[in-house]
């Protein structure tokens, strides 16, 4: 009797060994996809997203890639259009541009989380292929999505510009603040524009790259990204295209003048910083790994 006890107490301390040890996997599990839940996505898993949405865009027909364009190039206006309601509805203080300057993100924020075509995060996107696969047909696509996305985003920008113009829409006063905050734009020369160009382009290449890693967060770094740009006095080849077709249809600037002195500079920094910079150094991150 006291040996078949002791056999029976036996088996249940093996059971219970077992059963405790089947927890403990499963503890250790848990707590492992609760570690990469929390988890930043490895660089290489970033590349492969950012890659991934740049292979997809330039396989887009011109019609879709051209109407997406349109669409953020009007989209974008709402950036200058908050910037001024914001500006003229807070008080006379010295903090008021740093606040008056979130209005600059709304435009990106309606661009972005919409997936419109903006040319600016394209120097990223569709760069990546190309540095992973450099031949003559992924260059001609890149080309061809470049060309598209920034004639298209000019188009919208000149719509918008020429809405806010020239229809009774808004108020004179807050049609003279976009005005006022355009002027911004004739105050550098040709070099200074190119580098503050360049540190824009790298920020919306370094927002593109953040993205995929930001999940439910994806809000708060356009809005953080966008803002250090115009609170910074960077130069930003859509947004500005916006600012400076206003300044031309008031009569402040002509078309020559506008696209020496803003379109050009701006377009080449954009393209600098956001491709030459910040692709290439995405690129090199991860080349020895994919």
């Amino acid at each position: 009797m006291d040996q078949k006890t002791t056999e029976i107490g036996n088996e249940g301390d093996g059971a219970r060994a077992e059963r405790n040890s089947g927890q403990d996997a499963r503890k250790r599990q848990a707590d492992a996809r609760e570690v990469e839940d929390r988890s930043s996505p490895p660089t290489p898993v970033i590349y492969a997203v950012v890659r991934k949405l740049g292979e997809e865009e330039m396989a887009r027909p011109a019609i879709s890639l051209w109407w997406s364009g349109f669409a953020a190039g009007l989209s974008i206006s709402l950036s200058l259009l908050a910037q001024a309601i914001l500006q003229t509805r807070l008080p006379d203080a010295p903090w008021r541009p740093l606040i008056a300057d979130f209005g600059y993100c709304v435009g990106f924020i309606v661009a972005i989380l919409s997936r419109q075509q903006l040319f600016t995060e394209n120097t990223i996107t569709a760069v990546l292929p190309v540095l992973a696969e450099f031949d003559f047909g992924n260059v001609v696509k890149l080309v061809r999505l470049w060309c598209i996305v920034f004639m298209a985003n000019m188009a919208g920008a000149l719509c918008a510009a020429l809405f806010f113009d020239l229809t009774p829409v808004f108020e004179p006063g807050l049609k003279q603040e976009m005005l006022n905050i355009s002027l911004h734009i004739q105050n550098h020369g040709w070099q200074e524009m190119l580098f503050k160009a360049i540190a824009a382009g790298f920020l919306m290449a370094a927002l593109v790259w953040m993205l995929p890693g930001a999940e439910a967060a994806q809000f708060q770094v356009i809005a953080m990204m966008t803002w250090l740009i115009v609170a910074g006095g960077l130069m930003h080849i859509v947004a500005g295209g916006v600012e400076a077709f206003m300044l031309v249809l008031d009569g402040a600037v002509g078309w020559g003048a506008m696209l020496a002195q803003f379109g050009l500079p701006v377009l080449f920094g954009n393209i600098i910083g956001g491709t030459a910079l910040f692709a290439l150094l995405a690129y090199a991150q991860v080349m020895r790994e994919i």
